[in-house]
């Protein structure tokens, strides 16, 4: 066991810090056997701290201190205080400069937090507290300076130096250079960047709306220089639609993006010097997925987006993580559904939210959006703060509606532009900008969970109304047995058998309501909604456009829900109901799979599929989404206990029932969808593959030779990724023994320069669902190609085997629990980050039966009973326990 627990961080008990940096001059010796870290602190007392007599404490971790100076006059070790975590420096005046001299090794720094190598390149990561691995600093996001950076390096093993802001000056000094940077805009540590390497770079340009000339570049390892085009004009379209959409201009001369193999995280948004993985920025069609394309643009979106929402505006502490995360994930998704199909998008991102987000919520590390406590930070940047922190600001964006909402974003901006504010400041600032009282609204950031609303409806045929009636509720969560009710904008129609009905309320004028899809607000436990002059029985459509992130049930029969998979106007319901009549149909086959009685499929599934298929008017990307039953993942969250054998067998019964009752459509679609133009991620281009493969993967299912057939060619013959790693799932999937060899090798051989590939070929093994997957993985993590120390690797392989392959890893004799436990102990050694993210499938023990959730447990309490665990990973395994 651990010595002692690690220590609880309240965010009641925040205070403003003690000391204040006004600049930060830091000069860097890089060397290959450890580096040197000078830094000249500019500091003054805060005249806002309580406490005008208090001593200076900066945090450091896993530093040499060679020297100490206060106001040019050297510190003896008398003088000073210093322990594992913390510099501590009494009697020291109003202002002063500290001089602080330090010795780091980033070549031994596997955590990749803070200045460390990866590969021959030195790189930093320091949000959320890497700062403190680089020198002794103030590293609280709500300190912000103007840093001023000097990196000397041997110029022909590190030609490029890099850092925030603009490059003032350079020089050589026999084998080594110099180059000095300066960043004129305040920041706080977590957004300093700093790159040294042997790099090349593509350049571009971008012409700001008041006409200032921004130089664009990418650098990464000459091997990628054929792969960045996508990021770059991702980039420009960012910057254009930041300037249309939200008013916002880039703020200096350059902007430098850097591509990076080893790094925990997707891409870091520190100031003028995004550091990103190569997995997020590197992306051409024989090597990148469309899905690979759409997540590049996605990412550059999203880290060109935070310069506003994140470093301009910053946060005040790290409980306010999502005022950055949440807004700018939002930012970004509309930013995607403007450039590709905005019905897809929004589907995909609700698929996320009701799959991981619903399950976080309902298990031990359940959160609000603005956390009240933590113990790791790094265990916050969850899809609650990001995703659900998302869903947030885009209700306050419905409720206001686009023209005040942009002037809220504005006097947003406005307001604190230069500060580190709170979820609070912005949630003020919506309000004064549109006078609309969010009093209520405000319990999305303080509570945790996700509300259920059960919604009934009655028709009366007599008066002509519609009542529709409104229950919410919200389970408890750690620290918050009761619940308060949320403001909850419900989105709604009501479908009559050939269009959709006029919504007025009663007590309203006919005029008032010509609309025929309104937003309810949802405000009390319990609610009536009657509507008049509805002429027939009506189908309610709910929750358009996924107008919460709420749970909603309806007692739906299922021809009403091929009405609104047929009829509905609004994307996101034809969708769901689709989902809902799939899970319908699953839940009975999963009964009769316990029972051990023959699982049939209900005929109305199988034909609702073929309306779709020949549904001309939809896009074929929904086409596609609406194809695939709901998922394992998500029938693990809606049911309890959790019987993934039955989940498994059920659904792949259900996919073969529609394989063989479809097959003639399917083999249709996959010939009409074959493309014989050049390779494009554009929104036609990439339905038409989504469909395709869609096909192919139901047709493959009936293992026949013209389905081998159809896999062989397209993976022979395709000219991009995304067809060729979907004939090579479906055969690692079906039973085409030989072929399957042959494709496992023949990948490997043909890309295995390629890094990012190789990822891709881990994953497919990893998330096949045929038996012995596990023995297959333990094999590929002795392959040469493999590296523990990589977390896109570790991502790839064990990460996919664990968190996707429900099947193979809840194997009924505990052997994948076994597997992942191992990992999670070896890499809390190496990487705490990363080792934290493995246990999430552990956590969630509780709601297996109950011969899965014994062996669950019995691995998180070998995990606990470790010595020496990482703070990341006592705090998730603690609180999974509890």
């Amino acid at each position: 066991m651990r010595d002692a627990q690690p220590g609880t961080i309240y965010l009641k008990d925040y205070q403003v810090p003690d000391f204040l940096i006004d600049n930060t001059d830091l000069h860097f010796e890089l060397g290959e056997q450890s580096s040197e870290v000078r830094s000249r602190l500019t500091m003054r007392r805060n005249p806002e701290a309580a406490n005008s007599s208090s001593d200076l404490v900066l945090p450091g971790e896993e530093l040499s201190l060679i020297s100490l100076a206060v106001d040019g006059v050297a510190l003896t070790s008398d003088q000073y205080q210093l322990d594992i975590n913390n510099l501590t420096i009494a009697d020291l005046p109003a202002s002063f400069v500290l001089d602080c001299v330090t010795e780091i090794k980033p070549q031994l720094n596997t955590s990749l937090e803070g200045l460390y190598k990866s590969n021959t390149m030195f790189c930093t990561q320091c949000e959320a507290e890497g700062f403190r691995k680089i020198t002794y600093y103030l590293d609280r996001p709500d300190v912000m300076s103007v840093f001023t950076t000097t990196v000397v390096a041997d110029k022909k093993r590190y030609p490029v130096l890099l850092s925030n802001g603009n490059n003032i000056a350079s020089g050589e000094e026999g084998d080594r250079h110099w180059v000095r940077w300066d960043d004129p805009f305040k920041k706080p540590a977590y957004l300093f960047a700093l790159v040294a390497g042997d790099l090349q770079f593509v350049e571009d340009h971008f012409s700001t709306m008041s006409g200032e000339d921004v130089t664009l570049r990418i650098y990464v390892e000459p091997k990628d220089l054929d792969k960045c085009e996508h990021a770059m004009q991702s980039l420009i379209h960012s910057m254009r639609w930041d300037e249309d959409v939200y008013g916002r201009e880039y703020d200096l001369s350059i902007f430098n993006i850097v591509a990076v193999d080893d790094f925990n995280m997707g891409a870091m948004e520190n100031k003028s010097l995004n550091i990103f993985n190569t997995s997020c920025v590197l992306a051409k069609p024989e090597t990148t997925t469309d899905a690979g394309f759409q997540r590049v643009e996605g990412v550059v979106a999203h880290e060109y987006f935070h310069n506003w929402s994140g470093n301009r505006v910053t946060c005040r502490d790290w409980f306010q993580l999502s005022l950055k995360e949440g807004f700018t994930v939002f930012r970004d998704a509309e930013f995607s559904a403007d450039m590709g199909s905005r019905t897809v998008k929004r589907v995909e991102d609700v698929s996320l939210m009701r799959t991981v987000q619903f399950a976080e919520d309902g298990g031990p590390m359940a959160h609000p959006v603005r956390p009240e406590s933590y113990m790791e930070i790094s265990n916050f940047y969850t899809v609650t703060i990001y995703e659900k922190g998302a869903e947030v600001v885009r209700m306050i964006a419905n409720l206001l509606g686009p023209e005040l909402f942009r002037q809220g974003s504005d006097l947003y901006f406005k307001r604190h532009d230069g500060q580190a504010v709170t979820c609070e400041d912005f949630v003020k600032a919506m309000e004064d900008a549109s006078a609309k009282d969010l009093t209520q609204f405000r319990r999305w950031y303080s509570q945790a969970g996700t509300p259920a609303l059960k919604v009934s409806g009655d028709y009366n045929a007599e008066q002509q109304t519609y009542c529709l009636t409104v229950e919410q509720d919200c389970e408890a969560s750690p620290g918050q047995p009761d619940k308060e009710p949320f403001h909850i904008p419900l989105a709604m129609a009501l479908l009559g058998s050939q269009a959709e009905l006029p919504l007025v309320l009663a007590g309203e004028s006919p005029l008032a309501a010509s609309n025929t899809e309104r937003v309810l607000d949802v405000t009390q436990a319990s609610q009536q909604f009657i509507f008049e002059g509805v002429t027939e029985a009506p189908v309610p459509s709910l929750l358009r456009d996924f107008s919460a992130p709420v749970k909603l049930s309806f007692d739906y029969s299922r021809d009403e829900l091929m009405h609104l998979m047929s009829r509905d106007s609004d994307g996101f319901v034809r969708w769901d109901a689709a989902q809902q009549l799939g899970l319908a149909v699953l839940e009975d086959m999963i009964s009769a799979n316990q029972q051990a009685v023959d699982m049939q499929v209900d005929e109305r599934l199988l034909q609702a599929y073929r309306d779709i298929l020949a549904d001309t008017s939809l896009d074929k990307a929904m086409v596609a989404l609406m194809l695939c039953l709901p998922t394992e993942a998500y029938l693990a969250e809606l049911l309890s206990p959790v019987d993934v054998q039955a989940i498994y067998q059920a659904r792949t019964a259900a996919r073969q029932a529609i394989a063989s009752g479809l097959e003639a459509e399917l083999w249709q679609v996959y010939s009409d969808n074959q493309i014989d133009q050049p390779y494009q991620p554009n929104a036609e281009q990439i339905a038409r593959r989504s469909l395709k493969n869609t096909a192919l993967s139901y047709l493959c299912l009936l293992e026949s030779e013209q389905a081998l057939a159809a896999c062989r060619h397209q993976f022979d013959h395709a000219d991009n990724m995304t067809d060729v790693l979907a004939a090579f799932n479906c055969v690692l999937d079906g039973g085409f023994g030989d072929e399957k060899a042959r494709m496992i090798e023949q990948f490997y051989q043909r890309w295995q320069q390629e890094s990012l590939v190789v990822n891709q070929w881990f994953m497919a093994q990893a998330t096949c669902s045929v038996q012995g997957t596990l023995e297959r993985v333990k094999q590929l993590m002795e392959h040469p190609a493999f590296d523990v120390k990589n977390p896109n690797k570790v991502r790839a392989l064990i990460g996919a085997f664990c968190g996707q392959n429900a099947v193979n890893f809840h194997q009924i004799d505990g052997a994948g629990y076994r597997f992942l436990a191992d990992q999670i102990i070896t890499l809390n050694k190496l990487n705490p980050q990363i080792a934290a993210r493995l246990v999430v499938p552990l956590s969630k023990w509780k709601k297996y039966i109950a011969s899965s959730a014994d062996l669950m447990k019995t691995e998180l309490e070998r995990i606990m009973a470790q010595p020496n665990l990482s703070k990341d990973v006592f705090e998730q395994v603690s609180k999974s326990l509890k």
